[in-house]
C-alpha cells in the first residue's frame, strides 16, 4: 500500500520483458558505436592489445571512482564481500570481464580488416549458440530456461543473417580466417553477461557488478600486454589526441551494467539476441555513415541485418522467464 492508501500494483513481468528488451536494442547499438571507437584506436596505435588495455583502463578509474562515491555502490562492495565469504557467489563467477576484455582486443585486431558490420555479424553466430547453452544451463540469475522452438529459430535465423552478411567475403580466406576471433568472442559473451547477472543479483549493485567485470577484464588485458610487449615491443603508433578515441570504456560501462541489470528478467539469449540486433543495425548505419576501406555493407549485409532484428521478434514471443 503506498501513503495514500492505493495498491501499487507490481510491474507485469511482460512489461519487465518488453522495456528489458528495449534497452538491450539501446546497448547494442552503443556497442557497434564501440566497435568503432576501439577499432580505429588499434590502427592508430598500431597495436589491438593495447588499445584494449586503453579502452578497459579508463573505463575502470571512471569505475573506481563512481562506485566508492555512491551508496548504492558502497552497499554493493559490502554485498560482494559478504556473498563472497559465505559461498554465495563463486570467484569464477567473477571472472566474466575475462570475455569482455577478449572481446574489446578483437575489436582492436579485426575492425580494421574486416569492418563494424562484418565484425558485428561473426560475433552473433558464437552468442547465439552460446546463449542458448548458457540459458540451458541455467548459469544465469534466471535458472535454466526451456529450448523452445520460437527461441531455436530465433538463433537459427541469425545464423542465417550471419552466412548472408558475410556472403561477398567469401572469396577472401584471410577475412574469413580472421573473423574466428569475434566468432569466439561472441561464444564468450553468453557466460559473460551470464555470470555477470549472478554478481549483481548476489550485490544488489548493477554498478558493483560493472566494476567486478572491469577489474577482471584490465588485469587479463594487462598481463596479455605485458607477454605482447616482450615479444612485439612498444606499439608502433602514439596515443591519438582526439578525445573521442577514449569513449570506448564509458560506452562499455553503460552496457555491461545495462546487461547485467536486465538480464534476470530476459534470460540470456533473448538478451543477447536484442544486444545483437541493436549492434547489426548499429554496425550497419556506422559503415555507411562513417566508411572505412574494410566497411562496405551491401545488400546482403542488409539483409542479414533485417532477419537478425526478425530472429529477436521470434525469440520474444517465446514463453516468459522461469524465475
Amino acid at each position: 500500500m503506498s501513503a495514500a492508501g492505493t495498491t501499487v500494483r507490481p510491474v507485469p513481468p511482460a512489461t519487465r520483458r518488453i522495456v528489458g528488451v528495449g534497452l538491450a536494442i539501446a546497448s547494442g547499438v552503443a556497442v557497434a558505436v564501440q566497435s568503432r571507437i576501439n577499432g580505429e584506436l588499434g590502427v592508430r596505435l598500431a597495436d589491438g592489445i593495447a588499445a584494449a588495455v586503453v579502452s578497459f583502463g579508463l573505463g575502470l578509474l571512471v569505475l573506481l571512482v563512481l562506485v566508492p562515491a555512491t551508496p548504492t555502490g558502497r552497499r554493493g562492495l559490502a554485498a560482494l564481500r559478504r556473498a563472497l565469504a559465505a559461498g554465495e557467489l563463486r570467484p569464477v563467477q567473477c571472472l566474466g570481464g575475462v570475455c569482455g576484455a577478449f572481446l574489446v582486443a578483437t575489436q582492436g585486431l579485426t575492425i580494421g580488416a574486416l569492418g563494424v558490420a562484418v565484425f558485428t555479424v561473426a560475433v552473433v553466430a558464437g552468442q547465439s549458440a552460446s546463449s542458448l547453452a548458457v540459458d540451458r544451463a541455467g548459469v544465469g540469475p534466471a535458472g535454466r530456461q526451456p529450448v523452445t522452438g520460437q527461441r531455436l529459430a530465433g538463433a537459427g535465423l541469425t545464423v542465417v543473417a550471419v552466412l548472408l552478411a558475410v556472403g561477398d567475403r567469401f572469396g577472401d580466406p584471410a577475412a574469413l580466417a580472421l573473423a574466428v576471433l569475434p566468432l569466439l568472442a561472441g561464444v564468450a559473451i553468453a557466460w559473460q553477461q551470464a555470470v555477470n547477472g549472478r554478481v549483481r543479483v548476489a550485490t544488489g549493485s548493477a554498478l558493483t557488478a560493472t566494476l567486478v567485470n572491469f577489474t577482471a577484464g584490465t588485469l587479463a588485458l594487462l598481463v596479455t600486454f605485458a607477454v605482447d610487449l616482450a615479444v612485439r615491443g612498444r606499439p608502433a603508433g602514439g596515443l591519438p589526441t582526439e578525445p573521442w578515441l577514449y569513449l570506448g570504456g564509458p560506452i562499455g560501462i553503460v552496457f555491461i551494467a545495462v546487461a547485467a541489470a536486465i538480464v534476470r528478467f530476459t534470460g540470456v539469449l533473448l538478451l543477447g539476441l536484442a544486444t545483437i540486433a541493436g549492434q547489426v543495425v548499429g554496425a550497419v548505419v556506422v559503415d555507411v555513415v562513417l566508411p572505412t576501406a574494410a566497411s562496405h555493407p551491401g545488400p546482403a549485409t542488409l539483409l542479414g541485418a533485417a532477419l537478425t532484428l526478425a530472429a529477436v521478434v521470434v525469440a520474444a514471443v517465446g514463453p516468459p522467464v522461469r524465475r
